[in-house]
């Protein structure tokens, strides 16, 4: 039986045992590169929701939209968004306090300047470091206001409460915080053109 060699062709090859730590490398970074993307786009994702849970507060307490807020008596009809909020607190350490600030003219602006600019800086993905601090406060202010560790109210009632720490108030300072910890306002957002800024360079506390 006749033999035929096939010509080599010409060029440098490597090893196999090289091509495949190539290979295997590339697959490697490959697959870094996909998790870093998922991970961008989930903060991204949680941060714009998390931001529109902000300004869909603001809008429906300005504008009275039908939700939380009853038609007619939005803050444009006279309707106050902290009196009936925090005139109705019924727990813990700060109940007479919360009363007396209820409906007054500097909560109501500092509240809805709050819900405002929170909401809109996160959407947008710039100053998130400021933001998640006055997110922050706010959600911790109201988290007094419910009292989560009260298991009856101040007239004795059954407070409903769920769970003596974590509730809701405690799940958006949380994702206020991880965002901008994470820079997440790169993907989908406004966050490199917000950190170019020469007063965003020169004082890093404004990304």
């Amino acid at each position: 039986m006749a033999v035929h060699e096939h010509p080599r062709s010409p060029g440098f090859h490597l090893p196999a045992a090289l091509r495949w730590h190539r290979t295997g490398s590339e697959s490697a970074v490959s697959a870094r590169l996909g998790t870093h993307t998922a991970q961008a786009y989930a903060l991204a994702s949680l941060r714009i929701l998390t931001g529109f849970v902000f300004l869909w507060a603001f809008l429906d307490k300005t504008f009275g939209l039908g939700y939380a807020t009853a038609s007619g008596k939005g803050w444009i009809d006279g309707g106050s968004p902290t009196k009936g909020f925090l005139g109705s607190v019924a727990a813990g350490p700060m109940e007479s306090t919360f009363h007396s600030w209820a409906g007054d003219t500097w909560a109501d602006w500092l509240f809805m300047l709050g819900l405002l600019g929170i909401g809109l800086a996160v959407m947008a993905g710039v100053a998130l470091r400021p933001a998640a601090v006055a997110g922050t406060a706010m959600m911790a202010l109201m988290w007094i206001a419910e009292w989560p560790p009260a298991k009856h109210l101040s007239n004795g009632a059954p407070s409903m409460s769920t769970n003596p720490f974590t509730d809701y108030h405690v799940i958006y300072a949380l994702a206020l915080i991880t965002v901008a910890a994470a820079g997440a306002g790169t993907t989908w957002g406004l966050g490199r053109i917000w950190a170019r800024l020469p007063i965003v360079r020169d004082h890093t506390w404004l990304r």
